[in-house]
């Protein structure tokens, strides 16, 4: 039996399902993933050294209006088949949940309900003081139309500076998110995992753990990310391409 059929079969007979994505499913909509090189005036930085406390507390000029850049990056995207085809999922009279990695909405604006973000939204910035949560007006979300740096809006209770609303490096992920995560992954029949590298932890441990509880767990990559466990499939590919062909297989 080839490992789309396999992949199918599982799929059209499960109840619950965990769509668990990467950042190769938001690739096709034009957002870069952290591994590809920044562009335009941002070329000359290193992601990873901007996405840091220490680097906010260096400089938060700069890595708030980095931030807005990628915020921009995100907000011209569209929502690609692949989005699509997992919103399709919920009206397909199965119990479906998304946890994302992603920091965009694309899920959302492709029309998924059930979404957990593990590392936080680039649409609610928080208090890098106290950590609240705040609302700002869409003029202040801009691009700087000159230079790279803009300082970051204030907290309205503490006075704080505001940082962007995702997990940096070094930082955990937010309790309540990992917690649903856990107890979807726990419980699903398969997890359709999506463009993930399965480098970063502790979310890479998703998979891994929906697999020890039993479920069929299918990846969908560019490449073999597989750990070649029982009850594990490997379709190599786009994401769009990939499950668009497993869908139909699945009569879906």
């Amino acid at each position: 039996m080839s490992e789309l059929r396999r992949a199918a079969d599982a799929l059209r007979h499960a109840g619950k399902i965990v769509v668990f994505t990467g950042a190769g499913i938001s690739a096709e909509s034009g957002i870069p993933t952290f591994r590809d090189e920044l562009t335009g005036l941002w070329s000359m930085y290193d992601p990873q050294r901007l996405e840091t406390a220490n680097a906010f507390r260096e400089n938060p000029a700069l890595v708030w209006s980095f931030y807005l850049w990628r915020r921009r990056q995100a907000k011209e995207a569209k929502p690609n088949l692949a989005h699509l085809l997992v919103q399709s999922l919920e009206s397909s009279r199965r119990q479906v949940s998304v946890i994302t990695q992603n920091i965009d909405d694309l899920h959302e604006r492709a029309g998924s309900t059930d979404i957990i973000h593990l590392h936080g939204s680039l649409n609610v910035p928080k208090c890098f003081a106290c950590h609240r949560p705040a609302e700002l007006a869409p003029e202040q979300f801009a691009v700087p139309a000159h230079g790279l740096e803009k300082e970051p809006p204030r907290c309205e209770r503490c006075n704080g500076r505001l940082r962007p609303g995702v997990v940096w490096f070094k930082e955990d992920l937010p309790v309540g998110a990992w917690k649903g995560a856990l107890t979807n992954a726990r419980e699903c029949d398969v997890l359709l995992s999506i463009g993930t590298s399965g480098v970063v932890t502790p979310a890479a441990d998703i998979p891994v753990i929906a697999h020890s509880a039993g479920a069929t767990v299918i990846h969908v990559n560019l490449e073999d990310v597989s750990l070649e466990g029982e009850n594990e499939v490997m379709l190599v590919g786009k994401a769009t391409e990939v499950l668009a062909s497993l869908f139909e297989a699945a009569g879906i």
